[in-house]
């Protein structure tokens, strides 16, 4: 199965392009569904996430608020990477199984957990690809995940500041701190092989996708 790492910066819109590659026969592993998992009650991260940042992070459910840890996460860089070093490692090695799994014959259905593959594309390949979603994609990644190439989905940041603030509510600083808090453009692109433009429309990157979707059958799983 060929393993490729999908990234980009928040509000560049690498989820939709995740949904579109799912469409045509994909299989994607999301790293920030696996962040959800993680930080659930019982999952392995809640116990040590709850004693970093305390009660207040809690909805009344006693799971995890995840807009309120983002809040107090995203204003701090000690807490930023404190909350970073408790799940990283936990998501990693999760996404490693996950992926590992897809290899067996049975690992490509669509009720994996953490996956997500719909009917075939024009290819007729269902779990030929495996996409793993990683936010923070960096080289260790690559090596770590046997990853074949990685696809950087790429915009301005005064589009992404403008989708946070309209599709997510968020403020301009609100989203302009989640921005900041990421790897730059130039960094995500310096590790893609190949960059999805996605500044326009809908119709627009479909086309790319298409294009994208095409390359990716150029390339050998190994």
């Amino acid at each position: 199965m060929l393993r490729i790492g999908l990234t980009g910066g928040i509000g560049a819109g690498k989820s939709t392009v995740a949904d579109m590659l799912a469409g045509r026969g994909a299989v994607v592993v999301d790293a920030d569904q696996i962040a959800r998992e993680v930080v659930a009650p019982g999952g392995p991260a809640y116990e040590a996430v709850v004693a970093r940042f305390g009660a207040g992070i809690l909805g009344p459910d006693g799971a995890v608020d995840r807009p309120a840890l983002a809040r107090v996460a995203f204003s701090d860089a000690a807490a930023l990477a404190d909350l970073n070093a408790i799940t990283h490692p936990v998501i990693g090695a999760v996404l490693l199984e996950r992926l590992a799994s897809l290899d067996s014959p049975d690992g490509a259905s669509p009720e994996h957990p953490g996956s997500r593959s719909l009917e075939p594309g024009p290819s007729g390949v269902v779990g030929g690809v495996a996409v793993a979603v990683i936010p923070l994609l960096g080289p260790a990644h690559v090596d770590a995940l046997r990853l074949r190439a990685v696809v950087v989905v790429d915009c301005p940041t005064e589009v992404a500041v403008r989708r946070l603030a309209e599709g997510r509510g968020m403020t301009e600083a609100d989203a302009m701190a989640r921005v900041a808090a990421q790897p730059s453009r130039e960094q995500r692109n310096a590790l893609a092989d190949y960059v999805v433009e996605n500044a326009t429309s809908v119709e627009d990157l479909a086309v790319q996708v298409e294009a994208l979707w095409a390359w990716l059958h150029t390339l050998p799983a190994h």
